[in-house]
């Protein structure tokens, strides 16, 4: 019987895509993004925003001084809900800029 060849080295791993960029340029990465429910979503805390894309339309909005981490299941309203450093975000609570 022969001896067993030895395994040969795997490659390292290369970056993960993070799929196309459908926020401005100027926000930069986000620190989080993901999707859900036919729904974007992007969060950039160090700008204080947070950007939802539903249909093509991409809407803002002022994060304030939540540091959103992700989102939960659709609140009564249909709109998802974010999860920051104190719990539950609500999207109504946030002040929309366009």
């Amino acid at each position: 019987m022969k001896p067993m060849k030895p395994m040969a080295p795997m490659k390292p791993m290369e970056p993960m895509d993070g799929g196309e960029r459908w926020w401005p340029e100027e926000l930069g990465s986000p620190a989080t993004s993901g999707a859900q429910d036919g729904m974007r979503y992007a969060v950039f805390p160090d700008k204080h925003r947070l950007l939802i894309e539903r249909d093509g339309a991409v809407s803002t909005y002022d994060s304030g001084d939540h540091r959103i981490g992700g989102v939960s299941q659709s609140g009564r309203s249909g709109d998802p809900v974010f999860t920051g450093q104190d719990g539950a975000v609500d999207l109504g609570s946030l002040k929309k800029l366009g």
